[in-house]
């Protein structure tokens, strides 16, 4: 039995850091949440679950309200924390880097790729004992979203990461023995450049 898996990144939203759960999307990010729920809409979507960030949550809240569906957070989808807030990075981009090269390193108070893949697979697991052969939408983040396909393909890591967009959508279908069958993207590139382009 299959089931289809839709990780969501979330839309554009502006960074800070001090509000790291509960920033929400920007103008940008509101407008591409409209093709979001236009793509997911054509694709029966059973459930919707979400990181509990404003930021995702709102990417899929068109999506549940055209479907009147709940959203479920699972705390498991949060992004991860690179660092403790106080940290100081000279270089962010070269520090995130660092930790796809070497999956068992942390900076200080921060996770390690390995403990954000462990979390990201528990709870994917979960959801796929729990509506096998459903099709399931999760509001989801960079790191994470990485992290955790990372364990179907060692192809998926900062490259990917860097090359994924916000918002971007990924259907994935995995079997009852958690073996991923197909990957696929659904986000359209030419939309996001049209976005980009209006910004």
């Amino acid at each position: 039995m299959i089931t289809e898996v839709y990780f969501v990144r979330h839309a554009h939203s502006v960074f800070s850091l001090d509000e790291e759960e509960t920033r929400g999307l920007s103008s940008k990010g509101w407008e591409d949440t409209k093709e979001v729920t236009k793509i997911l809409i054509g694709e029966d979507i059973d459930y919707i679950v979400s990181s509990p960030y404003t930021r995702a949550i709102q990417t899929v809240e068109g999506l549940a309200g055209k479907l009147n569906k709940e959203i479920i957070r699972d705390e498991r989808f949060r992004e991860r924390d690179l660092a403790s807030r106080s940290h100081h990075f000279n270089d962010p981009m070269e520090a995130k880097k660092h930790v796809f090269e070497d999956p068992f390193f942390q900076y200080p108070g921060g996770e390690s790729n390995k403990a954000v893949k462990m979390r990201g697979i528990a709870a994917l697991r979960d959801i796929i004992s729990t509506h096998k052969g459903k099709k399931v939408a999760i509001g989801i983040h960079g790191h994470i979203m990485t992290c955790t396909m990372n364990f179907f393909s060692d192809q998926l890591h900062f490259d990917f990461w860097k090359s994924s967009s916000k918002p971007d959508i990924y259907k994935l279908q995995i079997d009852e023995n958690f073996e991923l069958l197909e990957c696929k993207r659904l986000w359209n590139k030419k939309i996001e450049k049209g976005a980009k382009a209006k910004s």
